[in-house]
């Protein structure tokens, strides 16, 4: 919702300011501005990025506006302590049928691996490769936001100087040099606009949602560890908790102690 609440208010803002200013909004009816701010971004894209990356920007967009859902921490923590009493009760093999219902591809593989009885540095070194892997593709998503939030203010600026060539060419007639004028300087709007209020936004907003990815999916490794090494659920609990924030920490370490003192 932030993604769409945030270029709602842009537009009202960009408009009100419009308004106050005395602009006219006939000024925005100019094809060309926009041919050369967004085709121009679109260009370089292709110019700087391989297709395999640019094919990924309608998945990258879909994401940036409707953010995947993820488990929550305290449902990763409570996952780990049941598969751990699972072990403990029944047996590693006894995981076997879970990892069978088990969508998330990285949770997958961990339990397989203990379930194969791999030793912990071996499936420590997995699991954090994959976990760089994903980090790595992250980044080269992000990067091709961040990269036309640079483009498309400049792109502005050579739209500007063309749109001033043109008004040149109007010196006779005051009306349309002061008309042409002013169309010049849509195309620097919009590539401030777009760049600085779409681009780079949205390039920012991938970050902070793989980095949120990044930070579960450590708890996960932590938890997926625990359970390898035999840790008893109370111990994984507790470990896993400081993953929380403080608040929701302190809560849990309550939680545990009236468990404790009520056996």
């Amino acid at each position: 919702m932030t993604t769409f609440i945030g270029l709602i208010l842009a537009i009202v803002s960009i408009g009100v300011g419009m308004v106050l200013k005395g602009a006219s909004f006939e000024a925005l009816a100019n094809p060309a501005a926009f041919i050369i701010i967004f085709g121009g971004t679109i260009s370089a894209l292709f110019v700087a990025f391989p297709m395999s990356e640019i094919k990924k920007i309608p998945m990258l967009l879909k994401i940036a506006f409707v953010e995947p859902k993820l488990p929550s921490q305290d449902e990763v923590i409570e996952l780990m302590v049941e598969w751990s009493m699972v072990a403990r009760r029944e047996g590693v093999l006894a995981l076997e049928e879970i990892a069978e219902s088990v969508e998330d591809p990285f949770l997958k593989n961990g339990l397989e691996m203990i379930i194969d009885g791999s030793d912990r540095d071996q499936m420590e070194e997995i699991l954090f490769s994959e976990l760089e892997a994903e980090s790595e593709r992250h980044k080269a998503g992000s990067l091709v936001f961040s990269q036309a939030g640079t483009y498309a203010p400049t792109l502005g600026v050579l739209g500007a100087v063309v749109g001033l060539i043109a008004a040149l060419g109007n010196l006779q007639d005051m009306d349309k040099l002061g008309h042409s004028i002013a169309a010049a300087f849509i195309a620097t709007l919009l590539g401030i606009f777009s760049g600085y209020v779409l681009w780079h936004p949205i390039s920012n907003k991938l970050k902070r949602i793989a980095k949120k990815e990044q930070d579960l999916k450590l708890m996960m490794m932590e938890g997926l560890l625990a359970i390898q090494e035999g840790i008893t659920p109370k111990l994984i609990e507790r470990k896993l908790a400081v993953y929380l924030p403080t608040k929701a920490r302190l809560k849990q370490e309550e939680m545990v102690v009236k468990e404790v003192e009520s056996l």
